[in-house]
């Protein structure tokens, strides 16, 4: 129990103490004035009913802000977690978005790669098209040089 709760109920159990074993000096009658007007009844009892509907007050107050706050608390509560959701499903998304983001740069660096790949290509079937060609013109030179060589022996 907090300190503030057992000092309270210290009080109302001494109140309830002195209240048993002195009821009868409560209950006794003497003139009271209200103001206006007097009248006879047991001062102490009224005294004490007083309290009682001071404390009765206060206890009905303590559970109505505690009501309150259980409320408030409640609704923050579901508040908080639909922002917790909604940021979820935010971060979800982003996720998603870098997902696509990156297969969509890879996709693209795939495609400069396979066009790079194809320019090469085609470079390489030229050069070996200019290779095969002077290779051919080559062969061709020694072809006709080796048919006009005279043959050894004849000059």
């Amino acid at each position: 129990m907090k300190a503030r709760t057992a000092l309270l109920v210290l009080i109302v159990a001494l109140l309830g103490y002195l209240a048993f074993f002195n009821f009868p000096t409560l209950a006794q009658s003497t003139q009271m004035s209200l103001g206006f007007t007097e009248v006879e009844a047991p001062l102490g009892l009224v005294i004490l009913a007083l309290t009682a509907l001071m404390a009765a007050i206060f206890l009905a107050y303590v559970i109505a802000m505690q009501a309150t706050w259980l409320l408030e608390a409640r609704a923050h509560n579901k508040e908080l977690h639909a922002q917790r959701e909604l940021a979820e499903k935010a971060e979800i998304s982003r996720f998603t978005e870098l997902r696509n983001m990156l297969e969509e740069r890879q996709q693209q660096l795939e495609n400069r790669l396979l066009e790079r790949m194809d320019t090469l290509e085609s470079h390489l079937k030229a050069r070996a098209e200019e290779s095969d060609n002077v290779h051919a013109a080559y062969i061709g030179q020694l072809e006709e040089q080796l048919r006009h060589k005279p043959a050894p022996g004849q000059s």
